[in-house]
């Protein structure tokens, strides 16, 4: 069975096939999944996304691709809320400098607009809208999930994107580009929606394989 994550984002795009299927379970009934990003399609138009939330860009995405390729598509949609400025970058966390996917910049505009806020109303949240899609274009499954942090006043660490420098997990008293791929896959806001659809996609490749031997 073939899936087809909508992404162009090769950090995004990797993050997601490890979280599908995770290198360091050999095992998991996902690893018979046949799975591609976008960066397989160079010539599929780019989808805009033009919702007001997570759940709305990612069904989008999601339903676009689907019936493009003619092919199970899930998609994601992601970002930052930052408690002190109403839940901005939100759906604009990607291109919240003006320039879409430039980190360094859209970590900058951050830092500058809580310049004057104490670190106890530095409180912020990752969101993750997941929507599963099949051949036809119908939804098949919808999640999301978030991680709480808070922003510190200057990047930590060498790994991870996009806002991960300034994103601290309090109970670890480190950001995720600190804590590494490992930790970050058990806590981030990415991995817990990925959890509650790995066991839509196990029924499915369940039938897939059912329906396959008896062809």
């Amino acid at each position: 069975m073939r899936l087809i994550v909508a992404t162009r984002n090769a950090k995004k795009g990797e993050e997601m096939l490890q979280l599908l299927a995770p290198p360091w379970e050999p095992e998991a009934p996902l690893h018979a999944l046949e799975l591609w990003t976008l960066a397989a399609f160079p010539g599929l138009a780019e989808v805009e996304e033009d919702a007001d939330t997570f759940a709305g860009n990612a069904r989008k995405k999601a339903v676009e691709t689907a019936l493009a390729l003619g092919e199970w598509t899930v998609a994601d949609d992601s970002g930052l809320t930052v408690d002190a400025l109403q839940g901005a970058p939100g759906v604009l966390s990607a291109r919240f400098a003006g320039v879409h996917g430039d980190d360094a910049a859209n970590n900058e505009r951050l830092l500058g607009a809580l310049v004057d806020v104490p670190p106890e109303r530095r409180g912020a949240a990752f969101v993750c809208a997941l929507c599963l899609v099949d051949p036809t274009g119908t939804v098949r499954h919808e999640t999301q999930s978030s991680c709480r942090g808070r922003i510190i006043d200057a990047p930590r660490g060498a790994t991870g994107f996009g806002y991960d420098p300034l994103f601290l997990i309090r109970e670890y008293h480190k950001t995720f580009a600190e804590l590494g791929p490992i930790v970050k896959h058990q806590l981030s806001h990415r991995a817990r929606a990925v959890q509650t659809l790995r066991p839509v996609l196990e029924r499915l490749i369940g039938t897939h394989q059912a329906e396959s031997a008896q062809a």
